[in-house]
């Protein structure tokens, strides 16, 4: 894993439609952001009026895959948005192991105990796509914080989910068999979607979720394919399609 200068901040490259005819450079970047602040859900609650002062202060950084894009130890300078691509927050063990913690998705944002607690970074983040991130530095944020219930509010319920979410990979981790970590897995990250189906958004590769709940690529590999032959799901290019969720639960709970 190494790490490298990001690019040199630019506007996002797919944030909205080309500038009308007329419009200069500075005020279609300005627009495009404000399209991407509202994709934001931690910004989304904000009046036209708070969105001004957060929109003039932040700043986009491009990263490619495997950059690293904050260290474990580093200050904390920050809030920062996922704009597009996905982030993998890990930590590194004494022996150089790095242990995978969570996904990013586009939407997410990260940083946030080291800003609240004035402290330094407590894991790395590491591209597994080429990314997009917008960084707000501490001060503007943290008035955000302190002056805005929906930002407040939003913080909150982050909070809370993330406490559960950390509980959750905790007790996957305890769990001896191999083969029910990974279906483990696969039942906390899957989400329902508005046609009643189960689906793994934006499917970590077999290495990614290797590292994360502690096994090998090769081992996350062949139960993925058991499940596929079984038809208990259906792998698309960057999903996992769950097809049979009570046969996926039940192994779940049957494998010893």
């Amino acid at each position: 894993m190494t790490s490298a200068s990001p690019k040199p901040m630019l506007p996002p490259p797919d944030a909205a439609a080309e500038a009308p005819p007329g419009e200069d450079a500075q005020a279609s970047q300005s627009r495009q952001v404000q399209v991407h602040l509202r994709k934001i859900p931690l910004l989304a609650g904000l009046s036209d009026e708070e969105l001004v002062p957060v929109r003039s202060e932040l700043r986009f950084r491009q990263y490619t895959k495997r950059q690293v894009v904050l260290h474990k130890g580093g200050s904390g300078d920050g809030l920062l948005f996922l704009l597009s691509g996905q982030l993998q927050v890990i930590d590194v063990t004494e022996d150089g192991r790095a242990i995978g913690l969570r996904m990013l998705q586009p939407g997410d944002f990260f940083g946030e105990i080291a800003l609240i607690n004035n402290s330094t970074r407590s894991a790395s983040v590491v591209a597994t796509s080429d990314v997009l991130v917008a960084f707000l530095p501490t001060a503007t944020a943290m008035h955000l914080f302190s002056h805005s219930p929906s930002v407040a509010n939003q913080m909150l319920r982050h909070l809370a989910r993330k406490i559960q979410t950390d509980s959750e990979f905790r007790a996957l981790l305890s769990i001896n068999n191999t083969a029910k970590r990974i279906y483990t897995y696969l039942v906390l990250m899957r989400q329902k979607k508005a046609d009643g189906q189960d689906v793994v958004e934006n499917l970590p590769t077999h290495q990614d979720i290797a590292n994360m709940i502690n096994t090998s690529r090769e081992t996350v590999t062949r139960a993925l394919l058991t499940l596929v032959q079984q038809g208990i799901v259906q792998k698309d290019t960057h999903r996992l399609i769950i097809l049979n969720p009570e046969a996926l639960q039940k192994l779940v709970q049957g494998s010893t």
